[in-house]
């Protein structure tokens, strides 16, 4: 949405000069405002068209017009702009763990700056890229995967625009980054996070599904921890209750089923182990337990001829 927004504005701009109509941009408060026809209407179209090649990841090209910004306007390209073409720099060399504490810095201390916008959307760039395993230096000898610090930057840059569409891009690609190294319970955790920022619409609809499949995928078997497993199938229940259309679509009924087979056989390799260890009592409790939570599975008849061979 930033991106639409920023080519909007400078096609807004750019056809209003031409055509000698009043200029518009976009003010901090996200309402379109008149640019007034003097220089330093000239420099906030200049600004819109600087933030489109940021925006874009045309990093030579947004290097020269901020550059150029400083030597055309010197009586208003004041300190926020210095500080931007310091973090850019950087950024165009690649120094993306330098660059992304001046952004950050830039945007504490230029909050108002035509440039905000413009830092955000850099932040986020870098953020996407640690995130796709783009290395960073180590000790000044190595340099290693930045997984940790684009998980650090999309955080932290979702904690600062609340609300916004990139706030929502940047946890969703945080989410999908620990899926795809198949960290399943940090993946699980940064949808809950998600979930709990934006509990409705279609984002709300799948970081609940996310949830569930998450909590699924983390399971490793019967060796292991279920309790996730459980929490997976109150989170795929309150899926196909809010959602039954879409809930028959994916044949969330059959992941129900698969994971109560999972459960009771939980339960029934913790049954044999005490049957094993000569611990009658506590392996009937479980036999029995498995076979009234869970009638039909495997884990129950399992559970029910292990209790008669006993």
């Amino acid at each position: 949405m930033l991106k639409y927004i920023l080519v909007l504005q400078v096609i807004i701009a750019c056809s209003s000069l031409l055509q000698g109509q009043e200029t518009l941009h976009l003010g901090k408060d996200q309402s379109w405002q008149p640019v007034p026809a003097d220089e330093r209407g000239r420099f906030l179209i200049e600004v819109a068209k600087a933030k489109q090649l940021v925006t874009s990841g045309k990093e030579k090209e947004a290097t020269e017009a901020l550059a150029k910004l400083k030597q055309d306007f010197p009586a208003i390209a004041g300190p926020d702009v210095n500080a931007f073409i310091a973090a850019d720099l950087l950024y165009a060399k690649g120094k993306f763990t330098k660059a992304i504490p001046l952004f950050e810095n830039f945007l504490n201390e230029y909050p108002t700056s035509p440039l905000y916008d413009a830092g955000i959307e850099r932040i986020f760039q870098m953020g996407t890229a640690l995130l796709a395993g783009y290395r960073v230096p180590l000790l000044k000898i190595f340099r290693v995967k930045g997984f940790e610090e684009g998980v650090k930057t999309m955080e932290k840059l979702a904690d600062r625009t609340g609300d916004a569409p990139i706030a929502q891009q940047a946890l969703i690609a945080v989410a999908h980054h620990y899926e795809k190294r198949k960290k399943f319970r940090e993946a699980y955790d940064t949808w809950a996070d998600i979930a709990s920022r934006w509990p409705t619409g279609e984002l709300g609809k799948t970081a609940l599904l996310s949830m569930a499949r998450d909590l699924h995928s983390g399971y490793k078997g019967p060796r292991y921890d279920a309790s996730g497993l459980a929490s997976a199938k109150g989170y795929f229940q309150t899926y196909k209750l809010r959602y039954p259309e879409s809930a028959a679509e994916l044949k969330i009924d059959d992941v129900i089923k698969e994971i109560e087979e999972q459960l009771s056989y939980k339960q029934y390799n913790i049954g044999k182990y005490y049957q094993r260890t000569g611990s009658k009592t506590a392996s009937n409790i479980y036999y029995t337990s498995v076979e009234e939570t869970w009638p039909g599975t495997v884990g129950a008849k399992m559970a029910q001829q292990s209790s008669k061979t006993k």
